[in-house]
C-alpha cells in the first residue's frame, strides 16, 4: 500500500503552494490530489443538497478518501490537500481501513494569512473574520487531536516540501 499524507488548513496557509511544489517534482510513485478539483458549490446549494456546508464537506471528504484508497491499494502514494475538518478526515480514514495516514495542519498566523490572501492571491474578500475563525478552529482541532502543525510562517517552501516528500517515502531526483 502507498503512503498517504493529508494537508488541511485554512485559505492562505500554504497548502496548495506546498502541494504544487511536490507535484512539480514528478515523483515516480506519487499522485497529488486537490479537494477543490471537484468544484465547490455555492453555500445555498450545499444547504439544499446536504443540509449544511459542513455536511457537504463531510460527504466530499468521505468520497475523496474512498477514491484515494483505490490508489493506495495499487502501491501509489498520495498527497491530498484541502480545507477539511480533522474529524471528517479521521472518520473517512477509519471507514476505509486506512490506519497509517499522516494528517498535517498547514498553518500560519493571522497577519501572514491576511497578507498572503490580500497581496499574493489577490483575494482580499477571504481575509475576513470567518477565515480567521476557521483557522483558529482547525488549530484547536489539531492541538486536541495530536496532529502535526506545519507552520509556514516559520518554514520555507523547500523545507515544507522536503518534509512532505520524506513522509511520503519518496526520493527527490
Amino acid at each position: 500500500m502507498g503512503s498517504l499524507v493529508l494537508l488541511t488548513g485554512a485559505s492562505g496557509a500554504g497548502k496548495t503552494t506546498i502541494a504544487q511544489s511536490v507535484k512539480n517534482l514528478r515523483l515516480p510513485s506519487c499522485e497529488v490530489h486537490f479537494f477543490d478539483s471537484i468544484g465547490v458549490p455555492p453555500v445555498e446549494q450545499m444547504r439544499r443538497d446536504f443540509g449544511s456546508g459542513p455536511a457537504w464537506q463531510r460527504a466530499m471528504t468521505l468520497q475523496w478518501i474512498r477514491r484515494i484508497r483505490t490508489i493506495l491499494d495499487q502501491g501509489i502514494s498520495v498527497l491530498f490537500v484541502g480545507q477539511m475538518r480533522i474529524a471528517f478526515i479521521r472518520e473517512a480514514l477509519a471507514e476505509n481501513g486506512i490506519t497509517s495516514a499522516h494528517v498535517i495542519l498547514v498553518d500560519c498566523d493571522d497577519a501572514t494569512r491576511t497578507h498572503r490572501l490580500r497581496v499574493h492571491r489577490s483575494q482580499p474578500d477571504l481575509a475576513n473574520s470567518d477565515m480567521m475563525n476557521w483557522a483558529r478552529y482547525l488549530r484547536q482541532e489539531a492541538s486536541a487531536g495530536d496532529i502535526r502543525i506545519l507552520d509556514t510562517e516559520r518554514l520555507g517552501i523547500v523545507e515544507c516540501m522536503d518534509l512532505i516528500v520524506g513522509i511520503l517515502g519518496e526520493q527527490r531526483s
